[in-house]
């Protein structure tokens, strides 16, 4: 997906959820981190080789699952018995805005899912759907749905 779109998707994914603008922005900030640490496929002399490293570890879901894992650990989570009750988003303190990009990372990648391959359980190894293609009428009517779909969640509960 465009750049756009997954901050549009998740923003609006994330608002609906948490209510919360500060982990609305963070979330938003996650949704571009796996495609931003891979650099820029126009820019350096090395950009040549981009598509090839393109959706590899930087879209790895177990890599920011464990990143939570260890930022509840440091809030004092032992197990997910003990989560508050109102998720893990629902404590206050920094350790939130770190979940909160993690959590715009995971919506990336399951966003880049429906477009073409990331990796699941092994960062080597691709799985997808390709219900659109990038930058393509049919993925801003996607974005559109999912946008229209969170609002009729939210109206209805």
């Amino acid at each position: 997906m465009k750049w756009i779109n997954h901050q549009v998707v998740t923003g609006v994914i994330m608002y609906a959820a948490t209510e919360d603008l500060l982990l609305t922005a963070c979330g938003m900030a996650g949704a571009i981190l796996p495609d931003k640490v891979e650099g820029s496929p126009r820019r350096g002399i090395m950009s040549w080789g981009w598509r090839s490293r393109h959706r590899g570890w930087s879209h790895w879901p177990l890599l920011y699952v464990a990143v939570i894992g260890l930022l509840l650990k440091w809030q004092g989570v032992s197990s997910l018995l003990e989560l508050p009750a109102g998720g893990i988003l629902s404590e206050t303190g920094p350790m939130r805005i770190g979940i909160a990009l993690c959590l715009g990372a995971l919506l990336h990648i399951a966003e880049d899912a429906v477009c073409g391959k990331v990796p699941v359980l092994y960062p080597n190894r691709k799985w997808g759907l390709r219900l659109f293609k990038v930058g393509s009428v049919a993925e801003y009517l996607f974005a559109l749905a999912v946008v229209l779909l969170c609002y009729l969640v939210k109206i209805m509960v």
